[in-house]
């Protein structure tokens, strides 16, 4: 929420508005739902992690994030074919939006929508933006791989053969789109094996070596 961005994007609120509408829907025995938008013109990655945790700061029970996608014949449309607004690409929409759903997990609010949803009539007008038909399972399995990469280097593992025990729900999320983790982790030095394993709760991982 911040106002210079909401102001440039002519978004016809500032933050206080956002505060002042959150309280009247709490105080008023109302599920407060919050909505984000991430690489606005204008904005950084920074910006979008402030509002996230001015978000977190309103208790909302649930939370959608949507990276900005640049459709024709609209403002943003025009600024980005001026060179004046550079979108996003898809890997920094999706570093920065598996940072924002981890934050907000873990301060149990629920994201109950990540990325636009996918339409033949909205694809053939996109110009620019990090739109992909499956973004959240991508922002997932980059979770899935930052937790992966901690332990690795908060227990010092060395290169070689790696078992990554996880929820049997987890696996795909851990392996990745096209199992995309397990190529990295490769390219690390890790020859990686993703198990199930009943008895860890979601989003819990351990490694063992060998």
């Amino acid at each position: 929420m911040v106002d210079r961005v909401l102001t440039l994007n002519n978004r016809g609120h500032n933050s206080n508005c956002v505060r002042e509408a959150s309280q009247l829907i709490k105080d008023n025995g109302f599920s407060l739902g919050l909505q984000m938008m991430t690489g606005l013109y204008g904005s950084s990655e920074e910006d979008d992690v402030y509002t996230a945790k001015e978000f977190i700061k309103l208790h909302p029970d649930t939370v959608r994030i949507y990276p900005t996608v640049v459709l024709d014949n609209t403002e943003l449309g025009r600024l980005f074919s001026k060179g004046i607004y550079q979108t996003q690409t898809l890997t920094q929409a999706v570093d920065l939006c598996a940072e924002l759903i981890t934050m907000f997990e873990d301060v149990n609010i629920s994201v109950i929508r990540v990325g636009l949803h996918s339409s033949d009539t909205m694809q053939s007008k996109i110009l620019s933006g990090a739109f992909h038909p499956a973004f959240r399972e991508l922002c997932e399995g980059k979770i899935y791989l930052n937790k992966i990469t901690e332990e690795i280097n908060h227990k010092k593992i060395q290169q070689g053969n790696i078992i990554i025990l996880v929820t049997p729900l987890a696996v795909s999320k851990a392996t990745g789109q096209r199992k995309i983790n397990l190529t990295t982790l490769k390219n690390m030095g890790y020859n990686a094996k993703i198990i199930a394993d009943p008895n860890l709760l979601q989003g819990q991982i351990i490694i063992q070596e060998g």
